[in-house]
């Protein structure tokens, strides 16, 4: 049995993975931040429901000593959790904007990956899949011919720029775990105010690296269609 553990999966792209996932057999919990909604979400899909902030240290050691305990590994890790932050002019961005966006979409990630590495390393087959975006890509957004080009979104951005080199580096360092990124592309979210593909679009290309074998890829960062350009 797959043991999975999904952060900000009470809504969205993080609970359409955690249903398929669920349906494919894996044994699936349900990170989120808030108590109430993450224990509704978790038992709509029959998971377990983990409380965990990932902007804070105690929060995230807290979730990895709770699996811990009750499952004793994780054999897929889908650091999923983000943020959009501040849209709108970029002359009233912030230093404080940005540090906010930066610390859920990429010290959250880092602190989530550090603390759940010693319970992927129990597993035969250990996985990271980061959730990244073409919003992050600079072939992508300097492409006229998609539509990420169309879009102006500093701070998400460089975030989630971050995110895919994070990926990478990642990959190189650990050689015994498949670290790669997926791009939901532009799904119909919160984040997107309903523009978009739906979420069971969106969610392949993580269910796709979530459920990738042995020889499968690491360091890579895809969306439904294959590798994208950075």
């Amino acid at each position: 049995m797959t043991t999975t553990f999904i952060t900000g999966a009470n809504k969205s792209l993080g609970f359409e993975t955690a249903r398929r996932l669920g349906e494919a057999g894996h044994t699936v919990l349900l990170g989120a931040r808030d108590r109430e909604r993450g224990q509704a979400a978790a038992q709509l899909l029959g998971a377990r429901f983990v409380q965990i902030d990932v902007t804070d240290d105690a929060s995230v050691q807290a979730a990895a000593a709770d699996v811990a305990a009750h499952e004793g590994t994780v054999d897929v890790l889908i650091n999923n959790a983000g943020v959009l932050g501040k849209v709108g002019p970029v002359e009233e961005y912030t230093a404080a904007d940005m540090s906010a966006v930066l610390e859920v979409n990429v010290v959250g990630l880092v602190r989530v990956t550090h603390a759940f590495l010693p319970l992927l390393r129990t597993s035969p087959n250990p996985v990271i899949v980061n959730v990244s975006s073409g919003m992050g890509s600079f072939g992508m957004t300097q492409d006229p011919a998609r539509i990420e080009s169309q879009y102006a979104l500093p701070l998400y951005s460089a975030s989630k720029a971050a995110v895919t080199m994070l990926t990478t580096q990642y990959a190189k360092e650990l050689k015994d775990v498949k670290v790669n990124a997926a791009d939901p592309g532009q799904t119909a979210t919160d984040f997107t105010g309903g523009l978009g593909h739906s979420v069971a679009y969106g969610a392949e290309s993580i269910v796709t690296l979530a459920t990738v074998g042995p020889d499968g890829p690491t360091g890579q960062f895809v969306d439904r269609s294959g590798n994208l350009p950075w």
